[in-house]
């Protein structure tokens, strides 16, 4: 016989309950045949057998239990069927030679109704193999259902380190592009300086890179180790003989045990690691000695007796500012100038709020009605930088609200856009650096290494320039610091 026709009539002598060849099958009037063993147990759950109607398991027409006829001829095709099958396909007890209908939850094993009953099992679990088939497939559907989640966790995070990797060159590309803007300022002092910097900057840029492959062949590892135990899954759950009991315990076990390992990668905050060299160091041979103009009896302000800290009155009442007024607190250096090169460095320790740079004084600076900075914990204002622009003489940066640096970008326009400066490392101490003749004004990070914070490199002077300074409604102070500090 062919395999086609034998499976056909495997097919049709397989019981529906126990999904086994038939044995001492029992047809019911509708047609359908069950194993005497089955339809009996189905029976006795049901009631059947003590006088209630029944319906088969199959077409739900209805039956009475004493109606159930045996049928020889379909259980000599089953006998014949079972001759033919191979001796690994025949799951018959071993002690009984009869059907393992029923499992055992203790010993974890399909056995006989016989054992079922002997004192190897008595006090056990004992429950019908289709019922426990029926747990098994619900949990390896709630297992395969977790897996799948996990899957596209994987997927999510693959492409995450994809994203990483994008994000990681195209930063790079900024800092190199900082980088060598930073060095083309002063060429002159920064030509041995800057194959260094690119050179670690390289290094580095490679080092993360592998680190990314790395964590993608692990994520590409776990994925397939992931697909594998899915296809399992798949192929088990729909499982419904009794050789595929084990098969799905082992499954499960597996299923539960599987742990997404996350390899290390780089942060989803790429932060700024590489600094070009400290500029500031380099600029000292123009550092001048920078100190404050007095100011009046009445100002608001107060300067030290070495004219090197400016500080806010104590309890200066906030709403008489109101809104967006700071000129109160505006306050220049002693020297001007209108030619040459010079640098000075200022102490910001400790304060949340203050602006400085350089002013030109061609430009009026006015000391009432002008809108600027406003400083208020609680409200971040849109317009903080009106006054502070560089068509109105101001070349300057500045920190609101304890964290926020900002500068306004250098524009022909007088709709210039104010710029969010992103500092890795907060400034305790920053350098200003005013070259008259090539109209640049730059502002160094003394505190982290010197690197460049920003750079004006349009500046149009109006003859005479001051150091200019603004400590706003912060009670600490701001200090000039001496060249030989």
């Amino acid at each position: 016989m062919d395999f086609p026709a034998q499976a056909n009539i495997q097919k049709d002598v397989t019981c529906p309950i126990c999904l086994e060849l038939l044995t001492m099958p029992l047809s019911l009037d509708c047609g359908h045949s069950f194993c005497q063993a089955c339809i009996t147990a189905k029976s006795m759950e049901s009631g059947t057998h003590q006088g209630e109607e029944g319906t088969c398991p199959v077409c739900q027409c209805k039956y009475q239990f004493w109606n159930l006829r045996p049928n020889q001829p379909l259980a000599n095709i089953a006998k014949k069927v079972r001759e033919n099958m191979s001796p690994q396909k025949q799951k018959l007890c071993e002690v009984h030679g009869e059907k393992l209908l029923t499992f055992c939850k203790e010993d974890g094993k399909a056995i006989c109704q016989h054992c079922a009953q002997s004192a190897e099992h008595r006090g056990h679990q004992i429950f019908f193999i289709e019922k426990v088939i029926k747990e098994y497939q619900e949990k390896l559907q709630a297992a395969l259902k977790k897996l799948r989640k996990e899957h596209t966790k994987v997927e999510e995070l693959e492409a995450d380190i994809k994203e990483k990797r994008v994000s990681w060159k195209n930063h790079m590309q900024s800092e190199r592009q900082r980088i060598l803007k930073g060095f083309n300022e002063m060429r002159d002092i920064l030509n041995s300086e800057e194959k260094k910097v690119l050179q670690k900057l390289e290094e580095d840029e490679v080092n993360v890179l592998d680190n990314l492959i790395v964590a993608r062949d692990q994520f590409a590892q776990q994925k397939q180790c992931l697909r594998e135990l899915i296809s399992d899954i798949e192929h088990q759950i729909w499982g419904s003989s009794v050789d595929t009991v084990q098969d799905m315990i082992n499954v499960m076990k597996r299923s539960e045990s599987w742990t997404l390992k996350k390899p290390n990668i780089v942060s989803k905050k790429l932060k700024s690691t590489f600094l070009i060299p400290d500029l500031s160091g380099m600029l000292q041979v123009f550092k001048v000695d920078v100190m404050l103009k007095p100011v009046n009896a009445i100002s608001n302000i107060t300067i030290s007796a070495d004219k090197r800290q400016v500080t806010v009155v104590h309890n200066f009442p906030l709403k008489s500012i109101y809104p967006f007024d700071f000129s109160a607190f505006d306050i220049l250096g002693c020297q001007h100038f209108s030619s040459g090169k010079y640098y000075w460095e200022v102490d910001v320790s400790g304060k949340i709020a203050w602006i400085l740079g350089v002013y030109s004084k061609g430009r009026s600076l006015k000391r009432k009605g002008d809108s600027g900075f406003f400083f208020d914990p609680k409200v971040n204002h849109l317009d903080v930088y009106s006054r502070f622009k560089p068509q109105l003489g101001y070349w300057v940066i500045g920190l609101q609200n304890e964290s926020e640096y900002k500068v306004f970008e250098e524009s022909s326009t007088s709709d210039s856009k104010v710029l969010t400066l992103f500092m890795p490392v907060p400034p305790c101490r920053i350098g200003v650096f005013l070259d008259y003749e090539a109209r640049i004004v730059s502002f160094f990070n003394v505190t982290n290494h010197g690197s460049l914070i920003y750079k004006f490199s349009e500046c149009q002077f109006s003859q005479t320039t001051y150091p200019y300074f603004n400590p706003w409604n912060c009670q600490y102070p701001i200090t000039l610091c001496p060249p030989s500090s």
